[in-house]
């Protein structure tokens, strides 16, 4: 992949206002020369199209030269921001102060024990714990993340699973960052951790019934999950495989159902779906096939008394319920539940001894349905607010009417409430608790509506602090996604009121490529529809504008992962829109990454993008792909951050496209890249480091509005 970079040395003899255009920093004045990244042009040839990669050499993860150059671009970072290096300090000592520092999860009760986790003062990691029959039982630590990470950079316990009869424990643990998980087996009882050490897991496992036998998954070569084991506690080495995923673009799992009944096994695509199941008593019987797979048709399944019910796409863009008897899995003898409706999309369901629970999303909201087995009838539930978010949490427990969900909305810290479904009650459990007197009634939300490029409306949801006048001159961030059908709900971040609280606007942009308003808000947002995915997003951006939120000087973009591709492509559309730009991890360099199959998620995702090696996508997705379409042109501040072990988009992407922008763009704007040499995708693993990431941030953009404290 390709990156390159400039010394704005060459720029710096070139008066301030030959750039007002692009804004022109007047922090205090550091010499510091950015790296430059050597060339050494390599040339991809598809379709009869070559292209020169300056840059690919950066994808040479143990040369030497690449880390240095990482390195280097690390030092420069830390050298033109140290001047904030008391505001950063400031921004997260102010997060930290929010946080309830010894903090609890709500237990949820499973075969007969209160499982919960809570945190110490001053660590980074939750202490995983349980009590039998009642929360005044004496407590057992299942698991201590502060014990166990001591002395790792990263630290991470993934899937973790106890068995039926409540004596052993199994679960994952990532200590590199690359999302590939060793799995241990723990004895509850005698504390002894078995010699049953399995490495390179997903971190997906499940028991069966007899307390021996442990499900899991395997990553191959690429990372993808695709061949589920049967292991014997004891007999190390003797593992047996039961399902084998051949298909490159599938992704396999396993799970037990609600019931405890069966055995799941799953292989799923972006447009296909595939399980098999067995009776948890029995792993000695084999699996058999649900229903086999065929494009374009996703099912989902979970087990009630003598029937499997089904979330499906059959005939039903935005999902149907359906249920076949437990001898009769093959489509045909599947029937009618709950019926596809074209403004509703069906997310998912839940069921109990008395109820069946499904989570709907009408108009960009979740609604929550209750509906009884015995009579049918049923019943939504009221949320009170414009924008929320809404969602059923763990409830394990089958024979109880008593539901668990969590609510939260840019001003409502994150609730957890029980629901009566026969009482139509609700308890509040526990709310998130802001130290320092949060009051929500100083900040206020609006969901707003942008009209696209092609005439359609996509939903904005902002938060500010009340008083916050539409003069245009508001400090505003962006935020967006757009990609895997990912719904970008409104929730509550302690950490976001340091913004909020210096005068700033945050906003949501419910672009296409989401699953907001339906199934076909995100088949409109992929694909060779992707582009509508970008022109919501600076349509939203335009409308804040119109609407005198803010300005082209004071409006940051920001997004990550995919959602990294989304800012990166703006911001080669519409460099102009933005004061600054902040992408995470961003999936930069479309084509080259889709055209080489060794990476992790690639073959899966030609269903989401395309398949470059057809000519149609590869043209298409050549089109926007940020790193190609960079151009010698004023580009915005731009902070870009990474991770070395990242699995999911590659540290060389970023690190190309900012060498490459660096080489040609024509302003003498701030462009950073940010490396962390010790995590991977999802940043720091300890709940305080992450907060040091999130202060840079907000620091970045701080500095680019010269706003010092």
């Amino acid at each position: 992949m390709k990156t390159q970079l400039f010394s704005l040395g060459f720029f710096a003899t070139i008066a301030c206002t030959a750039f007002m255009t692009a804004g022109c920093s007047t922090t205090p004045k550091n010499t510091m020369k950015p790296p430059v990244a050597k060339i050494i042009p390599h040339e991809l040839t598809m379709h009869g199209q070559t292209r020169v990669d300056n840059y690919y050499w950066l994808n040479e993860r143990e040369n030497p030269e690449v880390i240095s150059y990482l390195q280097e671009e690390n030092a420069y970072i830390d050298s033109l921001l140290s001047h904030t290096k008391d505001l950063q300090q400031k921004l997260y000592d102010e997060m930290v102060a929010r946080i309830n520092q010894k903090d609890m999860s709500v237990p949820y009760k499973e075969n007969g024990y209160f499982y919960y986790t809570r945190f110490e003062e001053g660590k980074e990691y939750p202490v995983y714990c349980r009590k039998k029959d009642s929360m005044e039982g004496t407590e057992e630590v299942l698991l201590n993340g502060n014990e166990m990470a001591k002395g790792l950079a990263y630290f991470e316990i993934g899937g973790w699973q106890v068995s039926s009869d409540n004596n052993l424990l199994a679960y994952a643990v990532d200590t590199v960052s690359r999302r590939q998980y060793t799995l241990y087996v723990k004895n509850l009882v005698t504390g002894e951790v078995f010699k049953d050490v399995i490495t390179n897991t997903s971190g997906n496992m499940t028991w069966a019934n007899d307390n021996k036998t442990l499900y899991y998954s395997i990553k191959d070569e690429t990372l993808r999950p695709y061949k589920i084991l049967k292991h014997t506690l004891g007999a190390v080495g003797s593992d047996v495989e039961v399902f084998h995923e051949v298909d490159p673009t599938f992704y396999s799992f396993v799970y037990k159902t609600k019931s405890r009944e069966f055995v799941i096994i799953g292989s799923t695509s972006t447009v296909s779906a595939e399980y098999r199941f067995q009776p948890a008593a029995t792993p000695a019987e084999p699996f058999k096939l649900f229903q086999e797979r065929k494009r374009d048709f996703l099912y989902g399944i979970d087990h009630y008394k003598d029937h499997f019910y089904i979330r499906t796409n059959l005939d039903a863009i935005n999902f149907r319920l359906m249920k076949t008897p437990l001898t009769a899995t093959a489509v045909e003898n599947w029937t009618e539940v709950i019926p596809h409706r074209a403004d509703v999309l069906l997310e998912e369901f839940e069921v109990f001894a008395d109820y069946l629970v499904v989570s709907e999303r009408k108009e960009g909201l979740i609604q929550l349905r209750v509906k009884k087995w015995k009579d049918e009838t049923d019943y939504y539930m009221d949320f009170g607010e414009p924008a929320y978010t809404a969602y059923m949490t763990t409830n394990p427990d089958f024979d109880t009417q008593k539901l668990r969900y969590s609510y939260t909305s840019l001003t409502t810290p994150n609730s957890v409430f029980e629901y009566d479904m026969e009482a139509k009650t609700k308890l509040l459990l526990k709310q998130q608790e802001v130290i320092g007197g949060y009051d929500p009634e100083n900040y206020k939300t609006e969901r707003i509506y942008a009209t696209s490029h092609d005439g359609v409306t996509v939903p904005i949801s902002l938060v500010y602090k009340k008083g916050l006048e539409k003069n245009g001159q508001n400090p505003t961030v962006l935020y967006g996604y757009g990609s895997y059908g990912a719904t970008m709900d409104v929730y509550f971040s302690s950490a976001r009121l340091s913004l909020l609280d210096r005068g700033f606007v945050w906003a949501i942009a419910h672009i296409r490529g989401g699953q907001e308003m339906g199934r076909q808000w995100y088949e409109d947002g992929k694909l060779l529809n992707k582009k509508n995915t970008f022109h919501d997003f600076i349509a939203c951006g335009e409308y804040l504008i119109d609407q005198k939120f803010t300005n082209n000087r004071k409006m940051f973009a920001m997004g990550g992962s995919a959602g990294g591709l989304l800012v990166g492509a703006v911001v080669n559309m519409r460099p102009d829109l933005w004061k600054g730009v902040i992408a995470q991890v961003p999936f930069v360099d479309v084509v080259t990454t889709m055209l080489d199959e060794t990476i992790p998620l690639t073959t899966g995702e030609y269903d989401e993008w395309g398949n470059p090696n057809t000519k149609e996508y590869f043209d298409y997705m050549l089109s926007y792909s940020p790193y190609d379409q960079v151009e010698a042109k004023v580009y915005p501040a731009m902070l870009v951050t990474t991770g070395l072990h990242d699995s999911q988009v590659q540290y060389w992407e970023p690190a190309k496209w900012v060498a490459k922008l660096r080489a040609v763009k024509k302003d003498n704007n701030h462009l950073f890249l940010k490396t962390n040499m010790d995590f991977g995708h999802g940043g720091a693993s300890g709940r305080f480091e992450r907060l040091k990431e999130a202060a840079l941030e907000y620091a970045f953009m701080l500095n680019e509005l010269e706003i010092k404290d």
